[in-house]
């Protein structure tokens, strides 16, 4: 096992993660064998922070991690997402904003990862794309979950409080909460985003963003089909994905990555992006291409 973090570290509330972690969601695909190679993979590349939910296939991810790395590694950090459950439809996911359903997937998080606390827990809101939005019963006001998720953190379920989706209102509303990290959609071709980020960095919050590399949910365009990634990767000798990825890393120090695969080849690839030095003229060649 390395000592080194891919990528350094940024710190996420309390903890210390490395810049570039290690998204599960697509293990729901794979079974405990191929999904075990990938997270013992992560742990020796010193990938310790791991991005999970319990409904990723109605709690498979997290019975694949707690398969594959329990008793965890002191230093490794999970971090989960509740405001949705999965659901046998033929679309297999459903909200759950109310703060009774916040509460049982923290308690699904903690029976199937084998935790007594959950590290940190992003709320996912649902006031608008990508994904399902919320309408009825979802319509639940911010203020009323991040009571729930106080109360959870005051009891010792989990350690910290995240967000997911969500503008810079209501990011400003909620940083008297304790906010420790943001998950929001951005890319170097999606920059939307920015101003949250920029919240992020001027409060010591963590901004993790995800879709980096575009997304078919949704009809998400990826950056790496982009004329000026691909010619910047080409002159220095990397993926278009990591040239994409590590303009992430170098436009923010308060930034870390979550880049999912279920290949180990994949996940190795994707760390490369912490060797990829991009010189003053990619940078500009990449900040002047935003959408």
């Amino acid at each position: 096992m390395t000592s080194e973090r891919p990528g350094g570290t940024v710190k996420l509330g309390q903890y210390e993660i490395a810049r570039i972690g290690y998204g599960a969601m697509q293990l729901e695909h794979v079974d405990t064998a191929a999904a075990g190679a990938v997270l013992h993979r992560a742990v020796e590349l010193g990938i310790n922070h791991l991005d999970t939910a319990s409904f990723y296939g109605h709690t498979t991810v997290n019975r694949h991690i707690r398969a594959a790395l329990y008793p965890y590694p002191d230093d490794l950090v999970i971090v989960s997402k509740v405001g949705a459950r999965r659901v046998d439809a033929p679309v297999p996911l459903a909200l759950a904003q109310r703060p009774e359903q916040l509460r049982e997937q923290v308690h699904l998080d903690l029976t199937s990862l084998g935790l007594e606390q959950v590290p940190v827990v992003n709320l996912r809101r649902a006031d608008q794309g990508p994904g399902l939005i919320a309408s009825g019963d979802d319509v639940v006001p911010l203020d009323d979950q991040l009571a729930e998720l106080i109360a959870l953190r005051n009891e010792g379920l989990i350690g910290a409080i995240g967000l997911s989706n969500i503008s810079t209102e209501q990011l400003e509303q909620a940083l008297p909460a304790g906010i420790v990290c943001v998950q929001n959609a951005y890319s170097v071709l999606d920059r939307s985003a920015e101003p949250q980020l920029q919240l992020c960095a001027a409060n010591g919050i963590a901004w993790i963003p995800y879709f980096p590399l575009g997304s078919a949910f949704d009809q998400i365009p990826s950056p790496t089909e982009h004329p000026v990634v691909q010619e910047i990767a080409i002159r220095l000798g990397a993926t278009p994905a990591a040239v994409c990825l590590a303009w992430i890393l170098a436009h923010d120090e308060h930034t870390a990555l979550i880049p999912g695969t279920r290949s180990v080849t994949h996940l190795e690839d994707n760390l490369r992006a912490a060797t990829v030095h991009l010189d003053t003229e990619a940078i500009a060649q990449l900040d002047a291409i935003a959408a």
